[in-house]
């Protein structure tokens, strides 16, 4: 089963607004065994509208449309979808009583504008908003199922998973599939290829591998298609097996959750508390575990000193550590890691220092050049590391590192 997604709005294709809808709708709709077949935007031109809507026609058995049904004159999808079907446009009552019901909420005057948000294409099925005045829509036509909703995000989550799935469900007799995710950390993807190449050739027709990189990472994701679940969940598990077995240390989750969550994950189980003395990251560490909720149960806090002075104050690193070795060394990251562990009183502290870039490198030490330190009560894990000259760049890829590194640490107090 294929499916296309077209989103309408001239604020996506100008970059004022970034088109989240369509990663959102195309995990949704994977879920179920629908296929992306492609993710198209197009402008508020009706003549690009009916262009692009005839085009899905011929790839996809599903179209999906975000956008466009507001109650101003550049939202024209409604209209456009007439025309495309070659139909009128008619007032539906359901979408009506909606419209009125949430103006009277809200004790605001319901102007005829915002009437006309109920008028529909006179052979869709009406999809009410619960969350919105403008209604979704449902056509099936020569075979071919289209799904009209708002481009507001939240009021089109709810749709699509209150309305629209369960009616896909009804409509088409979906495949079973499975995905499985396994998240690596500290090999690149090249050399994971190369590692389990093997296997990857070993897998069934059924059985797809796709490498889903990013900094300092690599997810593999296992899709399975059939129609027996408790068969297809069998391979899976097999092969994903196959793998971490031989990827080894460098498999850090068997979930789809970023690195920083498998430490949390890991230290909240364990009731055991983080902390952070960051320089060159600039507080990154720290922003990536706060956004998690419930993170204060592991994250006490932390440091962002790129100063000498502060290294000193807050850190207790010492002074002639800093003239005689420089900020950007394994004595410093230890003494950073070491201070933070001891004046935060955490279990676990991690730190990092080092030359971001693009400025700021030397012969001795490059940009790029970072040390990352690792520290508990009992043992303190230091590594160089040289990275690229793109300064966004290397900060990412130092908050992975240092993740990485504190997983090794809290795997060997395991042992």
């Amino acid at each position: 089963m294929l499916a296309e997604i077209i989103t309408i709005g001239d604020e996506i294709l100008i970059g004022q607004i970034v088109d989240t809808n369509s990663a959102w709708m195309a995990e949704k709709l994977n879920q179920q065994g629908i296929r992306i077949k492609q993710i198209s935007s197009v402008s508020d031109d009706r003549e690009h509208i009916l262009k692009a809507l005839a085009e899905a026609a011929t790839r996809a058995d599903i179209i999906l449309i975000t956008g466009g049904l507001g109650p101003t004159k550049d939202d024209i999808t409604k209209k456009t979808l007439a025309e495309y079907f070659n139909v009128g446009m008619v007032m539906n009552d359901d979408a009506l009583a909606n419209v009125e019901n949430i103006f009277k909420r809200y004790n605001r005057p319901l102007l005829d504008v915002n009437r006309k948000q109920a008028e529909v294409p006179a052979n869709c099925e009406v999809i009410v908003n619960n969350n919105g005045t403008a209604p979704g829509m449902w056509f099936n036509e020569g075979g071919k199922v289209y799904v009209s909703m708002p481009g507001v995000p939240f009021e089109m989550k709810y749709m699509i998973e209150e309305a629209v799935i369960p009616k896909l469900k009804t409509t088409f007799k979906l495949p079973v599939i499975i995905h499985k995710t396994i998240l690596t950390v500290g090999e690149g993807e090249s050399f994971l290829a190369e590692k389990i190449a093997d296997i990857e050739d070993s897998l069934p027709a059924n059985i797809k591998l796709a490498y889903l990189p990013k900094m300092g990472q690599v997810r593999l994701r296992l899709s399975a298609y059939g129609e027996n679940d408790a068969e297809l969940q069998e391979q899976v598990d097999t092969y994903a097996h196959r793998l971490v077995e031989r990827i080894g240390a460098n498999v850090v989750a068997l979930e789809d959750i970023p690195v920083e969550k498998v430490v949390l994950n890991y230290m909240a189980q364990r009731g055991l508390t983080l902390t952070a003395a960051e320089s060159c990251t600039g507080g990154y560490i720290s922003h990536l575990i706060t956004q998690h909720p419930g993170s204060s149960q592991v994250f006490l806090g932390g440091a962002v000193s790129y100063a000498y002075e502060l290294k000193e104050s807050i850190l207790g690193v010492k002074n002639e550590t800093l003239w005689q070795t420089g900020a950007v060394s394994s004595e410093t990251v230890k003494e950073m890691a070491e201070g933070a562990l001891r004046n935060f009183k955490s279990d676990y502290a991690i730190a990092v220092t080092g030359i971001a870039g693009p400025g700021g490198g030397t012969d001795e030490k490059p940009v790029g050049t970072v040390w990352i330190a690792a520290a508990n009560a009992n043992k303190t894990l230091i590594k160089k590391f040289t990275f690229g000259n793109k300064r966004l760049q290397n900060i990412e890829r130092s908050a992975v590192a240092a993740f990485f590194m504190l997983i090794t640490l809290l795997r060997e107090n395991e042992q």
